[in-house]
């Protein structure tokens, strides 16, 4: 579904969130170099958005399960002249060694995880101690705006999907997966719950996406031996 979609990808993100994709991913960016890290993963990077905007500050690794949606994302680091390694990877299953990296970056694809509890799990072994998470993903909006924003989010992204993508199934699931997935204050209890202490929240734009941030602490359940391949994550 994802490869059938990635001609489109970049186009529909700019005009599905009427251009605020590209602050969001900024704000990601921004809070884990803000943590001064030595090697930073970017999971899930699509056409590598948000894991170009890290290289441009931090050694940076980025990976996904889609190849057509890492090949765009070489093709612009290509054209901006940035080492990016990308790699084909399950996310519930990366191919790096336990305790690896310095933080990790998530945007828009927790909530994609085939198992939520064992994707976290997976991002805490990469994660060394005291390393942060960062995770990026569409939220139920709150506020005044609420209902607005909720029609628009359940209503037009199906519609202008299908029109310009040619693909009926991607954007029907889009506003279907928020609606399943745990946010707020549900989600910061979920990465508690695997290890994340202490885990915060910064709801943007009406709440139509949240920014979550968490620690990685030393109690955090991760598997001791590295994962590998790629599948279904």
């Amino acid at each position: 579904m994802f490869g059938r979609i990635a001609h489109r990808y970049d186009l529909l993100n700019r005009l599905l969130s009427l251009g605020q994709d590209a602050r969001w991913r900024r704000l990601l960016a921004g809070r884990a170099v803000d943590a001064r890290p030595s090697l930073v993963l970017d999971v899930c990077s699509g056409t590598g958005d948000v894991a170009l905007e890290l290289a441009r500050r931090a050694p940076t690794l980025a990976c996904d399960f889609c190849l057509p949606m890492l090949a765009r994302a070489r093709a612009k680091a290509g054209a901006r002249g940035l080492a990016l390694p990308l790699h084909v990877a399950d996310a519930l299953r990366l191919p790096l060694a336990t305790a690896s990296v310095d933080a990790v970056t998530v945007a828009f694809g927790v909530r994609n995880f085939e198992d939520l509890g064992a994707g976290l799990d997976e991002l805490a072994r990469v994660l060394r101690p005291g390393g942060v998470l960062l995770v990026l993903e569409f939220s139920r909006p709150r506020g005044v705006l609420a209902p607005v924003l909720g029609w628009w989010a359940s209503r037009v992204p199906p519609r202008l999907g299908r029109f310009l993508s040619g693909d009926d199934e991607a954007y029907r699931y889009l506003p279907d997966s928020v609606g399943r997935f745990p946010s707020g204050t549900e989600f910061l209890t979920v990465l508690a719950a695997h290890g994340f202490d202490p885990a915060r929240q910064w709801p943007m734009t009406g709440g139509v996406v949240t920014l979550y941030e968490g620690v990685r602490g030393r109690s955090a359940a991760a598997r001791q031996e590295p994962g590998g391949g790629d599948g279904d994550g």
